[in-house]
């Protein structure tokens, strides 16, 4: 039998430079920007963060059910909406929520991996959760001996961990929800001013011109974000630029004294006055802040800076004015409602304005369906969701992302929503549902972040908490009485969302366990080696195993019938962090197991990475990482310079010989002793990993140079 050469290395030890020329850059790419270059990224936010926000005029007050409305009645929806806009848009948004990212990631799953890795309370495998890496831990250096009460809390309370890992879930669910609904509602809302001067338009047509449209806007999701939003980014100037000039326009013709409606007493009028028929208008006046989850959930495809300037100095006031300006108007014309923006046009420029917040609302749609792809990958790269392709479109920015498969799935789930319901009013109603839960999730994930990572004093989250959590819960009693009409889509969508992530990583858990429970230990490894029957073949093999402390028993199978085990053989896991990015020289991680000619080798990413590493490159790296490795480790027997040489020419002689890449092809068995639960999830994931994509393309192996090896995991 074969003796240890040497003892295990812990993976912090012997790093490999995966960098072109082994710097390692700056995580935030913006970061030292000039002034100039931020302006132009603000103006390109135009084009994609903001697009849902800034053309929301056009289906706010037509989704409202307004009943003989007075002016009074309209004075306080505008004060709703003033007050909506300002308090979730400027206070939330833009001066709260953006400076919680996760290394430059925003969203609600960027929420829960800050606090995750802060708290160390994820429910994930161990070999996402656990680092040995100095990069990992550093997280932690400064928090572990301070941590907060409610840190501790979420430590030890298993039932905690998972209802915050629900709350994080369905936060995303109703995201890709919203990327759904909001090129539905926005295009259709647009194309629907057709009908203004042509009211032989049929609502057929219109439907069937707004799925046309959308279909043209998925189809150039493939050439990137930064071209898209380069292209869109004029036309979104225009529209902010021109519904406040008719707004300015509108308020001088016909209610030049709207802005005293800013008081907040008209909000306490318009409820002591309405009563119930006005809380349920609230239903309606929420959509004014609709898409505003874009300016954080975009934020790694643009920076801090851009969205805020963009935002505060376009945007908002764009905003305030529109809405007064249509305010205004209905005054005046108070039964317009239900077209309450193509009504306050004037009849000169109507066509012009046609045109623009057609293309606008082309535009509006692009803000989430650019944070869709966003959060798709975050929880593929996590193990939340099966295998898409996942392509970056850029080389500058890695937040910059494509997936070909939810983009077609994304584009028939709009079209089907447009020519199913049509009715802009039903649309509007799910669009409600989605819109304000996704904002709760937020508050309430702030508010954690708040006490735990960023110790606010608890008078200052105390207020920031009562101010939005009742506003918000507010908005959502409302919009719950809209389930029957319209707002049971989202909740569909989402149960199934919640279905397929639930049951991949439940099936992907399971897995896990197996292997765990019947690894192969480097003692046991040692007796494979040295049974007489194995041959050492020529060549070098890259064996994948989804654990670290041991060998997937998959080798176990592979050698019992193969009998053969390459003369160069690395042990590669692909493990992916809670961490946005991980430093180019950690990348890759390379050890001696202690047998001749096999070593162990763990390639790192987190949740923004591209792993994007060719075939060729990523083997050309590894051996170059083991040689130095070989060179420089001090094993515990003295060094040999002539040992040194001959391992070193081993490796290279195996990689010229030929190298292939191995990995399992697992299934579960289901025998008749599984309870109805485990048939019934085992049973669906086994569907799920079928049709989804396998982890090796990732890596760019060739197809002739992979094997996978079929074995049958009993459940």
């Amino acid at each position: 039998m074969l003796s240890p050469l040497d003892t295990p290395m812990t993976l912090s030890q012997v790093v490999v430079d995966s960098s072109p020329n082994g710097s390692i850059p700056n995580l935030h790419n913006n970061q030292g920007k000039s002034r100039r270059a931020t302006l132009l990224l603000a103006y390109k936010t135009l084009g994609v963060v903001f697009g849902g926000l800034v053309t929301s005029p056009l289906y706010v007050y037509p989704s409202m059910p307004l009943k003989s409305p007075t002016e009074a009645d309209y004075l306080g929806i505008y004060s709703i909406m003033f007050w909506t806009l300002t308090l979730t848009g400027v206070v939330k948004y833009a001066c709260i929520a953006l400076k919680a990212d996760d290394q430059g990631e925003g969203g609600t799953f960027a929420l829960y991996s800050l606090l995750c890795r802060n708290m160390n309370i994820g429910i994930l495998a161990p070999k996402y959760s656990n680092s040995n890496s100095s990069f990992s831990s550093s997280v932690f250096h400064d928090s572990v001996e301070t941590k907060s009460r409610l840190g501790k809390f979420f430590e030890k309370s298993i039932i905690a961990r998972r209802v915050l890992l629900f709350i994080a879930i369905l936060g995303m669910c109703m995201l890709i929800g919203d990327g759904i609904l909001t090129p539905a509602i926005s295009v259709l809302s647009a194309m629907e001013g057709v009908r203004g001067p042509f009211p032989s338009v049929s609502k057929s047509m219109v439907e069937a011109l707004s799925a046309v449209v959308l279909i043209a806007l998925f189809l150039l999701q493939k050439f990137g974000t930064s071209r898209v939003s380069f292209m869109f980014s004029p036309i979104m100037g225009a529209w902010t630029l021109c519904t406040p000039l008719v707004g300015i326009y509108s308020i001088i013709c016909y209610y030049p004294s709207i802005f005293k409606a800013i008081s907040p007493h008209y909000i306490v009028h318009f409820f002591l006055r309405n009563g119930k028929e006005g809380w349920l208008l609230l239903g309606g006046t929420v959509l004014c802040i609709t898409g505003s989850e874009a300016l954080f959930a975009d934020l790694g495809h643009f920076n801090r800076e851009s969205i805020q300037i963009a935002f505060l100095f376009t945007i908002y006031p764009s905003l305030v004015l529109t809405y007064a300006g249509q305010t205004a108007y209905l005054i005046k014309n108070p039964n317009d409602h239900n077209d309450g923006f193509y009504k306050f046009i004037p009849r000169q420029i109507y066509w012009p304005i046609f045109v623009v917040s057609t293309l606008a609302a082309i535009v509006a749609s692009q803000s989430l369906i650019s944070a869709t792809f966003s959060v798709i990958k975050q929880s593929v790269v996590l193990d939340y969701f099966p295998r898409v392709k996942v392509v970056h479109t850029s080389h500058s920015k890695e937040g910059e992302v494509y997936s070909p498969e939810v983009n077609y799935i994304l584009m028939i789930l709009c079209v089907a929503v447009i020519l199913i319901f049509g009715d802009g009013k039903d649309i509007g109603n799910a669009f409600g549902v989605v819109v304000i839960l996704v904002m709760l999730i937020t508050t309430i994930l702030l508010t954690l972040v708040m006490i735990i990572i960023w110790r606010t004093p608890p008078y200052l989250v105390a207020l920031y908490f009562i101010v939005f959590f009742v506003m918000e819960g507010v908005y959502v009693s409302a919009v719950f009485t809209k389930i029957p009409e319209g707002g049971w889509i989202p909740f569909a969508l989402s149960l199934i969302l919640a279905f397929i992530m639930f049951g991949w990583f439940y099936g992907r858990q399971r897995k896990l366990e197996y292997e765990l429970t019947y690894k192969i230990n480097l003692d046991r490894l040692g007796v494979l080696i040295s049974d007489p029957s194995v041959q050492r073949v020529p060549g070098m093999c890259f064996f994948y195993t989804n654990i670290q402390d041991g060998v997937t028993p998959i080798l176990g199978h592979y050698i019992k019938n193969v009998k053969s085990l390459h003369k160069v053989t690395i042990f590669t896991t692909l493990r992916y962090l809670l961490v946005p990015k991980v430093a180019p020289h950690e990348r890759i991680v390379v050890k001696k197991l202690g047998y001749k000619g096999v070593y162990g080798c763990v390639v790192q990413c987190g949740y923004a990475d591209p792993l994007n590493l060719e075939g060729g490159a990523f083997v050309t790296q590894v051996t170059n990482g083991l040689k130095e490795h070989i060179q420089h480790y001090q094993g515990s027997i003295p060094s040999n310079p002539l040992a040194i040489e001959e391992e070193i020419n081993d490796v290279e002689d195996a990689k010229n010989a030929g190298v292939v890449h191995v990995c399992g092809k697992t299934r579960f068995y289901i025998g008749k002793n599984c309870g109805w639960f485990d048939r019934t999830m085992l049973g669906f994931y086994e569907v799920l990993h079928s049709n989804c994509r396998p982890a090796l393309p990732a890596l760019g192996v060739p197809l002739t140079q992979r094997i996978e090896v079929g074995m049958l995991y009993e459940a």
